[in-house]
């Protein structure tokens, strides 16, 4: 299924659960990749919705809104020059977790993001401001609801545009519920 399609299935999704949506945490992000650093910030609000139910385990879903921060190190490929961009976003997210919600994780999604400006890092080019974003990562869950994980994040526009090497971050989270 390509990017596309799999952005329209998310705002397909988005339509149905928009009014049932309430905010369940906050999360707090860091990244790092080529010579490019991220901090992230979200919102998230769970789908309520439990599938493939077995063995004291589930998959769920939950919608992440989220706002981050870029500083590239090597703009337009010159080392120690920089470049600041600003993204916003929105991912549905699934998630495969223990059915008492605690305890370890894994999870995955793809979503739509804007980009305050063309990034242009140490070789790396995004040309368009609308990137998908997607990760597949894994955390643990603790007695007290604080959500730690990891995550491998990756930015593209799906190649509709060159050019469209992508931005790739590996990414440290702590969410802590409302």
């Amino acid at each position: 299924m390509t990017c596309f399609r799999l952005s329209v299935l998310g705002l397909a999704l988005a339509a149905i659960q928009l009014p049932a949506l309430a905010l369940d945490s906050f999360s707090t992000e860091a990244g790092t990749g080529t010579k490019t650093q991220m901090l992230r910030v979200g919102l998230q609000s769970n789908w309520n919705q439990n599938w493939f139910e077995s063995n004291g385990t589930h998959l769920t879903a939950y919608w992440d809104f989220n706002l981050a921060a870029w500083r590239g190190n090597a703009h337009r490929n010159i080392k120690g020059q920089t470049q600041n961009l600003y993204t916003i976003g929105v991912t549905p997210v699934f998630r495969f977790e223990n059915s008492n919600k605690l305890g370890w994780y894994a999870e995955g999604g793809i979503g739509a993001n804007w980009v305050s400006a063309l990034y242009d890092n140490d070789g790396n080019q995004l040309s368009t401001h609308f990137q998908f974003g997607d990760h597949i990562g894994a955390g643990y869950v603790f007695g007290n609801k604080v959500d730690v994980g990891f995550k491998i994040q990756h930015y593209s526009n799906g190649g509709y545009k060159k050019p469209n090497t992508g931005v790739n971050f590996v990414v440290l989270k702590a969410a802590f519920p409302f």
